[in-house]
């Protein structure tokens, strides 16, 4: 939906300018996830990765504001802007003058300091700090909250679960894998079709490449590449295989499925990779028969035919309904699960740790309601029964990145400090009906590095120690600073592993 960015408000802002006490200057706020709620990761860690604030500046307060504010007609912006309020609160209820203001000015009088993007944050310290440049538009700054907060959180959460994800990858590829090449497309984001919308897609997806360089939400590399890479057409942002769907397999019918599989492998793609959904009627057939048929054409390939299957138990399907030592012949498929199957037709090698790794003319994607814990429990096992984590690939969708709230890092903005008649005031929220959750810090913001290289708060600060620390500035009056690159902030990432 293209609007007025003017309008991407909750409805309370509008009367807020008026609230303030007469004289006021200058408000001065934080955006800060206050507790860890994501408790049920394997490797929680209490901390948050920071993502999203770079591309929400250019696309929606440089761009979106330029284009769909400040380029349009003054009486046009104006007329909209009263049009909607007289009908929304009343004939003549709220001025217009600010946002004539504001548009007459060209720009946002704004000062937006945000922390490195990619880094780990301990709860309660705040990401970023925005303050207003101009005292005729103090009021600007938490007029903001809403849209900032909205595309921020989940942003950040998305990049955060990616970031658990790949722990979990590395933590079972150090014990049973000799290298770790296959970990940047361990697992693949499969969420698309699940999210709310193109730009929750683009913005929340855009996190899951922080961890990972496999995805099928294009929009999300399209993203990446333009508020992240400065269109660097020469970077790899991401990518993925040839791949079929139900409809495909659906459409070459029962009888002939083999005949589908084959044409699939010998003629259309005689090398490189290419993923096959493999449950659509029989899954232990495809397994234990058409492979076996087709063993001698998946060898000859300079490639990879990586089965997927798509219903049941993940963990039961990848690694078996059995128990783990169980060796007994009479065993079935199902008993024994995918990988084994697999091996005990195509074989591998044993590698340096005494894992066997699969042969790599064949692999195993499962894109089926994959979580944290089924990814811990699926290695854990596939470790338990002899064989390496690199054996699997995990889509990963919507059950895992739509599932969330702004509560589950309890992200919030408030204001901590203002300048009334020239004074400046340390303000804060401490509920005695509170658990202490909301309490808030007070006066101007600094965040810093103890001595143990973790970041930290110091509230109460000067105007001249908050100009320090590590907040950077990002934003001011209407320009950005401090840009950088996708591949900046994943080794940033990868190194606080």
């Amino acid at each position: 939906m293209m609007i007025n960015p003017i309008l991407a408000i909750d409805g309370y802002k509008v009367s807020h300018r008026e609230q303030y006490p007469e004289g006021t200057t200058r408000v001065y706020s934080n955006f800060t996830p206050r507790s860890d709620r994501f408790f049920c990761s394997p490797v929680a860690d209490n901390k948050l990765v920071f993502f999203g604030l770079q591309g929400f500046i250019k696309w929606f307060l440089i761009d979106m504001f330029n284009s769909q504010f400040f380029a349009q007609p003054e009486e046009q912006v104006v007329s909209e802007y009263k049009m909607l309020m007289d009908s929304y609160l009343g004939k003549n209820a709220v001025d217009v003058e600010h946002i004539r203001a504001l548009h007459r000015l060209g720009y946002l009088p704004l000062h937006i300091k945000g922390l490195d993007e990619g880094d780990k944050i301990p709860m309660k310290v705040p990401v970023l700090t925005i303050t207003n440049t101009r005292d005729e538009f103090f009021w600007l700054v938490n007029y903001l909250e809403t849209v900032l907060s909205a595309e921020l959180w989940k942003a950040s959460t998305n990049a955060t679960i990616a970031h658990h994800y790949h722990k979990i990858c590395v933590t079972w590829a150090e014990q049973t894998c000799d290298d770790f090449a296959h970990l940047d497309f361990q697992c693949h984001d499969f969420s698309f079709r699940g999210m709310a919308g193109m730009q929750d897609v683009a913005q929340a997806g855009c996190g899951h490449l922080l961890s990972f360089k496999g995805t099928d939400s294009i929009p999300a590399v399209v993203y990446a590449r333009q508020y992240y890479t400065g269109n660097d057409a020469d970077y790899f942002i991401a990518g993925s295989i040839p791949a079929t769907e139900h409809s495909v397999m659906c459409m070459g019918e029962k009888e002939h499925e083999i005949a589908t599989f084959r044409r699939l492998i010998c003629d259309l793609y005689p090398q490189g990779f290419v993923s096959i959904v493999s449950d659509t009627w029989d899954y232990w057939q495809v397994l234990t028969s058409y492979t076996r048929e087709l063993k001698a054409a998946i060898m000859a390939r300079e490639g990879k035919v990586v089965f997927r299957p798509d219903s049941g138990d993940p963990v039961d399907i990848l690694c078996g309904t059995g128990a783990d030592d169980d060796q007994r012949a009479t065993r079935s498929p199902q008993e024994k699960g995918s990988v084994e199957v697999l091996w005990e037709i195509f074989g591998g090698t044993v590698n340096s740790k005494g894992y066997k790794v699969l042969d790599s003319h064949v692999g195993l994607i499962y894109g089926d309601s994959i979580t944290l814990e089924r990814a811990h429990e699926i290695l854990r096992r596939l470790a338990a029964k002899g064989f390496a984590s690199s054996c699997v690939v995990f889509g990963v969708g919507s059950y895992t990145y739509q599932y969330n709230t702004r509560d589950t890092f309890g992200f919030a903005m408030k204001a901590t400090w203002g300048a009334v008649n020239g004074t400046g005031r340390m303000i804060f929220k401490e509920p005695k009906t509170d658990s202490g959750l909301k309490r808030s810090a007070r006066g101007l913001l600094k965040v810093m590095r103890n001595a143990q290289g973790e970041l930290c708060l110091l509230d109460e600060q000067t105007p001249e120690q908050e100009r320090e620390g590590e907040l950077k500035t990002r934003f001011l009056d209407g320009k950005q600073y401090n840009v950088e690159h996708i591949e900046v902030l994943r080794q940033r990432l990868a190194a606080q592993q």
